[in-house]
């Protein structure tokens, strides 16, 4: 299996400094600083990405569940709200809220709920991820 990289570089003090981070592939690359993470000045963060990374991987693992259990869906789509909080002396990741909206013929409900259930707690971020809280709130779209 390939070894994925991605890169940051941080210059200055924390609340006036600047940075850049960037996917090793090249798709990507964004300024980041203290106002893009805590703040609402436009730019990117490390939670924005780890959110999007959240959001592809559930939305692929649930298409290999949704496959395996004989179905093929049209569409998913998920977004991925993650909660930074100050903890104590610093800042943690408190949650994650996966919401996804799936359309896929010929399910039941409750099976749909079982396979997004599934792939919420085993996609391979979600497993990085097991000491944060991750909710689930799932769809099907008729």
């Amino acid at each position: 299996m390939p070894i994925r990289t991605a890169e940051a570089k941080w210059e200055g003090k924390i609340r006036e400094g600047r940075g850049t981070m960037k996917l090793g592939s090249g798709a990507f690359e964004g300024t980041y600083s203290f106002k893009t993470r805590f703040e609402e000045e436009p730019g990117t963060n490390p939670d924005e990405l780890l959110g999007a990374a959240h959001a592809g991987c559930f939305s692929m693992a649930f298409s290999l569940l949704l496959e395996k259990a004989g179905f093929t869906p049209r569409t998913i789509r998920t977004r991925a709200r993650v909660k930074i909080e100050q903890t104590g002396p610093g800042f943690s990741i408190t949650g994650i809220e996966l919401d996804t909206e799936a359309d896929v013929p010929e399910i039941d409900e409750n099976t749909f709920m079982a396979q997004a259930e599934a792939a919420k707690n085993n996609c391979p971020v979600s497993r990085a991820l097991a000491g944060t809280p991750i909710s689930l709130k799932a769809r099907l779209l008729r």
